[in-house]
């Protein structure tokens, strides 16, 4: 049997999907309610939270193996606090869990931006760690330190994988994370930037994962990108999905810092979450490069779908779902 957490996000539910399919065991942690998902009724919940170490271990009864999926991405910099507590504190409660449990592998999901991600002289791979001068973002030293305990539970006799995806686009709801960007596009959202990231289909990075899990692979971290192209050249190829106007204002680094400055002055105001932050305004303008070689050499068999079926894919669903219902 296999537990996963973060179970309702677009990745932990695409996940258990796989999971179901491939006839495992699943257990997955619920913190409120039980996440109405696909294939949610073939799974067994446990209500428990990684920040409460005794539900984890309980959670973690008869468990061979982990999938860690938890995690919370936010750039607000009021969020700091929350932010290590979760991707930090919550994943050292899972390493020592699994420690205590005799879980026989953990894989636990970080982020590119774990790396350092605002390098534009050469391209991102996994020899790369985050360093206050490589990374503007605190979430990004979040998950580094996340990885960190991962670390030290691997030097206590834990074996563990580590994958960092890059943005993860799937049909899932698109008033949150990485999908909103499909909304954004379909509401004729007309800005754009020349900002280059890598990209990566949900359904990818569940087959990676689960590729990893089952194989001898331990003690090893893998960047998991499909394409690294502009947000530009997706955002035309979503509107095109859509049968939409494509985003056609050029974002300066200019006017994008006016914008984050204003975003935060009305958020002083009204205590919302400001839209744009220093972080991600940084972080659309740069123009950045994945490696993905090293997990191609380690899963010959794995190939990445092409960016215009997942665009393709994710829309038809996303329509069906909010548009034509």
């Amino acid at each position: 049997m296999v537990l996963v957490t973060g179970a309702s996000g677009l990745l932990g539910s695409a996940l258990i999907k796989k999971l179901v399919e491939q006839g495992e065991q699943v257990r997955a942690i619920y913190r409120a309610g039980v996440p109405a998902i696909e294939q949610g009724d073939k799974v067994e919940w446990v209500k428990g939270d990684i920040q409460d170490i005794l539900s984890l271990e309980d959670a973690l009864e008869g468990i061979e193996a982990v999938y860690h999926c938890a995690g919370m991405v936010s750039f607000n910099p009021k969020n700091k606090q929350q932010l290590h507590k979760i991707n930090v504190e919550g994943t050292a409660n899972v390493v020592n869990a699994c420690l205590e449990k005799g879980v026989s592998k953990l894989l636990y999901v970080s982020s590119v931006a774990a790396l350092g991600r605002i390098r534009e002289d050469e391209p991102i791979n996994e020899t790369m760690q985050w360093t206050e001068e490589t990374s503007n973002s605190e979430y990004g030293k979040s998950k580094f330190l996340g990885e960190m305990e991962v670390w030290r539970g691997i030097g206590e006799g834990l074996k563990a994988v580590i994958v960092n995806p890059v943005i993860i686009l799937g049909e899932s709801d698109w008033k949150k994370g990485s999908t909103e960007i499909f909304k954004t596009i379909y509401d004729e959202f007309p800005w754009y930037t020349d900002g280059i990231s890598g990209f990566v289909d949900v359904q990818d990075v569940v087959w990676a994962m689960s590729s990893l899990m089952r194989s001898d692979v331990v003690s090893q971290r893998f960047i998991i990108s499909g394409v690294n192209i502009s947000y530009h050249s997706l955002f035309n190829k979503i509107a095109a999905a859509f049968g939409k106007k494509a985003p056609h204002k050029k974002v300066t680094p200019f006017i994008a810092a006016v914008v984050w400055r204003m975003e935060a002055i009305k958020g002083m105001f009204t205590g919302k979450a400001p839209m744009l932050t220093k972080e991600t305004a940084r972080t659309a303008q740069a123009k950045v490069n994945f490696d993905n070689s090293k997990l191609l050499k380690y899963l010959p068999e794995f190939n990445y779908t092409p960016i215009d079926d997942t665009v393709k894919r994710v829309c038809e669903q996303l329509k069906k779902k909010y548009i034509f219902e």
